[in-house]
């Protein structure tokens, strides 16, 4: 019996995800399985990137929604929504690195802008990326958003982020109109 894909399909995430989604953002940015795709943070920081009460936390947030994406029966990327008065936040992206550069991200984050348009009636959508992250931050340029040049601390000392490989990490802030 020949089997055809399916495309993605978008969910609120569940208690019983923590698990494949903790794997599934660990695989996108740290260590050597996140290498297979381009979004890896491997070079600049170790460690853990979260952890299962982190997820947790986010799905049981009254502000938020950890929106899952399967495909083909399996859970293939996610990203966090929380409404945050005018605008949304946007982070907790991971797409499952063997997936990566095929356009699956570009359909995830589309789909999140129009949920967080639908859901609150935001008008902008946030996010913090490292700065050094120059391939990302153009990526997410390409999808509308801008750099404003706002700066906050990388939280230095505090392994729940992960343990920084260079001494000058930081985050910056982008914004997109939701229109």
């Amino acid at each position: 019996m020949e089997t055809t894909a399916t495309g993605p399909t978008f969910r609120p995430a569940t208690d019983a995800d923590v698990g494949a989604l903790v794997a599934l953002i660990e695989s996108a940015y740290r260590g050597d399985a996140s290498r297979a795709g381009w979004t890896t943070e491997a070079d600049i920081l170790e460690g853990q990137r979260t952890d299962p009460q982190g997820v947790l936390d986010v799905i049981k947030s009254p502000d938020s929604r950890l929106l899952t994406v399967e495909q083909d029966g399996l859970i293939v990327a996610c990203c966090q929504l929380e409404h945050r008065g005018s605008h949304a936040y946007f982070g907790m992206f991971a797409v499952s690195p063997a997936l990566q550069g095929a356009g699956l991200g570009k359909t995830v984050i589309a789909e999140a802008e129009r949920q967080a348009r639908a859901a609150w009636g935001v008008t902008e959508m946030h996010m913090t990326v490292i700065s050094v992250r120059d391939d990302l931050i153009a990526w997410y340029e390409r999808r509308g958003y801008r750099r404003t040049g706002e700066m906050t601390p990388f939280p230095y000392g505090d392994e729940r982020f992960g343990i920084p490989q260079r001494d000058d990490l930081q985050f910056e802030l982008l914004v997109k109109p939701l229109v």
